[in-house]
């Protein structure tokens, strides 16, 4: 069951992301960034194991670069701005560093 909760989180995480990061820049980008090693670090420590911290890292990765593609009406939820292109890349980097981080 915590398998499905850290994915949970992780794609609530990515959800979050991807609809605030564009607010009030740059601190809405900061804001997404933080929220998220915050809240991948926190699953491993709140249930211990760099598994779950990955597979909810995985979720984040699944709902912000799905995302970034064209939908059905070819809209963009993340644009190809420097706040977007931002998201992604700051975005992995954030991951790594809450799944290194000791819990």
């Amino acid at each position: 069951m915590r398998k499905v909760y850290a994915i949970a989180i992780g794609a609530g995480l990515g959800v979050g992301s991807v609809f605030l990061h564009s607010t009030l820049v740059p601190f809405g980008l900061i804001f997404v960034l933080l929220a998220t090693v915050v809240g991948i670090w926190s699953i491993g420590r709140l249930w211990g194991g760099r598994t779950l911290k990955i597979l909810a890292a995985v979720a984040w990765t699944f709902v912000v670069l799905r995302a970034g593609f064209p939908g059905i009406n070819e809209e963009y939820l993340i644009e190809g701005s420097a706040v977007g292109i931002s998201l992604i890349n700051l975005g992995f980097l954030a991951l790594v560093l809450a799944i290194l981080l000791p819990a």
